[in-house]
């Protein structure tokens, strides 16, 4: 084809070559060229208005009779742009949503835990509901005014599975049972009710001196509970602060399968609701927050609100979950799969031994002898929770601006103590401080240097009274 500002004439090969027409160039948008051979092609070209756009036709011989035109222009070279990697991860997410999509029949077991009642659905099955047992709560009155309630009538009994139903009983047996220790503090506990209608089982530790010099909400570690830092939480007392315990969902006295965490997103949206109760409740006093391990990752998560970060006077984290690695990397592939269809599923055999998180044997043996303590193998869904919050971290760390202290033993094995120094690195917090220590795991306050480790942390506290 050639192309000029009197016309067009188009050139090909052929028997009845000799029949095309030239084509005039005119006003009008648009053109159309027919060629009769045995087979019709009609094409139309539309002339841009920009005197610099241009268009070219080729015309291929595919066979003695026939002509076949193949049209092009300046934007075929944009084909290269569907093997960016954008686009491939896109094609990798279409995926996986797609076997996400087509394993949904096999998933018939659905396990709904609201007011303590299981449900189990199955599609070929009737509906089968199992109504577990129902306790009332007792809580100890401070006021002297009598020593032990029932709760009003208006309130109705809390009603939780067997499973929660003695995790619960323990966890308030412990608080009863705690006379103070050396009498500088009192110990008691409440029940909170999340938004979404569980139950969490939440302790607090306070002065016997009204004059409370601040406030340490405490968030414990993964398959713990908030009751194993009561001597550090009177350590805290002794130093003014009054402190509060939650046992977040799936662990201690709380709701849920133990050490289940459907998400983590449940426990940091639980632990802003917590926190605004205790910002109500002590108007006027600095409120910190202290979190071991992955409460750690959690409190950092809630610290990205900009309205909490705002209301908190600082934190404390031990071995957080900033960095995390999964015992073999084709989990971190599998992980969304194989938490959809099996998300209470245990990787492997329980390890009653436990992990080597100190070196204190004593230590070791309290932890793994005290029932409210999940000793089995992770499972799955709560392990791709913590892959999730370490990835949702590592890509926000600028993000943090809340005063911090870190604190991290090198040779802990559970979680990177690498990850706190990038946090320390890359949070754009004015006020951050961290130490690491030589020869130290993961359980820190548990280690043979606890005095230190707590020594450390009061020192960093009365500071910013």
């Amino acid at each position: 084809m050639i192309c000029s500002s009197k016309g067009t004439t188009l050139i090909a090969r052929g028997k009845n070559s000799n029949s095309i027409p030239r084509l005039p160039l005119t006003g009008s948008s648009t053109n159309r060229i027919q060629i009769r051979n045995p087979i019709s092609v009609e094409k139309t070209f539309r002339r841009s208005s920009s005197s610099s756009s241009s268009m070219a036709v080729e015309t291929m011989l595919m066979g003695s009779d026939s002509s076949t035109l193949i049209l092009t222009s300046g934007a075929s070279g944009r084909v290269r742009v569907l093997f960016s990697m954008r686009e491939l991860k896109r094609l990798v997410t279409i995926i996986q949503s797609l076997i996400l999509f087509l394993l949904l029949p096999f998933r018939v077991v659905v396990w709904r835990r609201r007011t303590g009642a299981v449900v189990i659905r199955d599609d070929k099955q009737e509906r089968k509901v199992w109504s577990p047992p129902q306790i009332v709560v007792r809580k100890r009155n401070i006021g002297g005014e009598s020593g032990c309630s029932v709760s009003p009538p208006s309130v109705p009994a809390a009603v939780v599975d067997e499973e929660v139903a003695v995790r619960r009983e323990l966890a308030i047996k412990r608080v009863l049972e705690d006379e103070g220790g050396d009498g500088s503090s009192v110990r008691d506990y409440s029940l909170f009710t999340t938004k979404r209608g569980d139950t969490l089982f939440t302790q607090s530790w306070s002065p016997l001196s009204p004059n409370h010099r601040g406030l340490i909400v405490l968030l414990h570690g993964l398959n713990e509970h908030s009751g194993r830092y009561s001597d550090f939480a009177k350590q805290l007392n002794a130093n003014g602060f009054k402190v509060y315990g939650i046992d977040w969902i799936g662990h201690g006295g709380s709701d849920g399968l133990h050490a289940y965490v459907p998400s983590l997103d449940y426990a940091v949206a639980d632990l802003k609701s917590f926190l605004e109760k205790v910002f109500t409740e002590n108007p006027g006093l600095p409120c910190f927050c202290f979190g071991h391990s992955t409460g750690g990752a959690i409190i950092l998560k809630a610290m990205l609100d900009p309205k909490i970060e705002s209301r908190v006077s600082g934190i404390v984290l031990t071995s957080p979950a900033v960095g995390v690695q999964p015992s073999h990397p084709i989990f971190a592939v599998l992980a969304p799969i194989m938490a959809f269809l099996l998300p209470r599923y245990q990787i492997s055999a329980a390890n009653k031994k436990g992990m080597p998180v100190s070196r204190d044997p004593a230590a070791l043996i309290a932890k793994y002898s005290d029932p409210l303590v999940f000793t089995g193998s992770i499972r799955v869904k709560t392990g791709y929770e913590i892959l999730r919050i370490t990835a949702h971290l590592q890509q926000n760390l600028n993000k943090v601006k809340v005063p911090f202290l870190v604190m991290h033993g090198r040779d802990d094995t559970v979680t990177d103590p690498n990850a706190s120094k990038k946090l320390y690195e890359e949070a754009s917090s004015s006020d951050k401080s961290i130490k690491l220590y030589d020869g130290l795991l993961h359980d820190l306050l548990f280690e043979p240097e606890r005095e230190i480790i707590a020594g450390a942390i009061l020192d960093w506290l009365n500071q910013r009274v």
